[in-house]
């Protein structure tokens, strides 16, 4: 009965500190995916670049990163675990994220923001994947609600520091907080939590999967679709809120005045 008791009570020692470390992990990531929305303006600006033409095209190039980065970072996770993934992607974003400090072009800036979205993909499918492959799935619910929660408030920071900071320093600040969380995972991986992880049997790495049986393609779509609305506001409507902004006060203003 003790040994039980010990037993369970390391295993939920090991998922709190999980949880931790993802809901960090998602802090950062989100601060660093939405910087670059928050700081478009006057980053572009002062490289004498189109805030609006030039931003929207870094975006995507941002977000083509994410997507070549979700397929390549969960492949690599099936073959070679979350943990690797966790710290490869974790180190390449926040070496992407403090070159963006330094970029005086566009194309430097375009090819930092591709790298960084790759790197960014990484670490927001395998927190969440180590923490839900942790817990019970009663618990995962919670769990990964405070993961998501956590790491919306990376946002916030991520409006307040810019309001103090010059935009380079926002990269800087952004890419030593992924450089501090990867030294706070690599102490947690020492004391040896996660070797749990390297004992599930399933077959791995296998993209084929995604696509055979139908059903289970037809499923993969569905949370594709579910996605993007989301992205689509916070991208997109929000990011460009000032684009959007303009014309709509304009015809507000004229509507009252005419």
């Amino acid at each position: 009965m003790f040994i039980k008791t010990k037993h369970h009570h390391s295993h939920h020692h090991m998922v709190s500190i999980a949880v931790i470390v993802g809901a960090l992990g998602y802090f950062v990531d989100v601060y660093d995916l939405l910087l670059f929305s928050i700081i478009r303006k006057p980053s572009l600006t002062e490289l004498g670049l189109n805030p609006i033409t030039d931003g929207e095209n870094i975006l995507s190039i941002q977000m083509i990163g994410l997507l070549f980065g979700g397929v390549l970072w969960g492949v690599l996770g099936d073959k070679r675990g979350r943990l690797s993934v966790l710290f490869g992607s974790i180190l390449i974003y926040s070496l992407a994220n403090i070159g963006n400090g330094f970029v005086q072009n566009y194309s430097q800036y375009a090819v930092l923001r591709f790298i960084a979205g790759v790197g960014l993909a990484g670490e927001l499918g395998a927190s969440v994947t180590l923490v839900s492959e942790l817990v019970s799935k009663e618990q995962r619910g919670i769990c990964t609600s405070i993961i998501a929660s956590v790491g919306l408030c990376g946002a916030v920071a991520a409006y307040f520091i810019q309001k103090e900071f010059s935009w380079r320093i926002c990269y800087f600040i952004g890419g030593g907080m992924g450089l501090l969380l990867l030294v706070l995972r690599v102490s947690i991986f020492e004391s040896g939590l996660f070797a749990k992880m390297k004992n599930t049997a399933v077959e791995r790495g296998n993209l084929l999967m995604l696509v055979s049986p139908r059903e289970r393609f037809a499923r993969y779509l569905k949370c594709i679709f579910i996605g993007l609305p989301i992205w689509f506001v916070v991208g997109i409507l929000i990011g460009f809120s000032d684009k959007f902004a303009n014309p709509l006060m304009l015809e507000k203003q004229s509507y009252f005045f005419t």
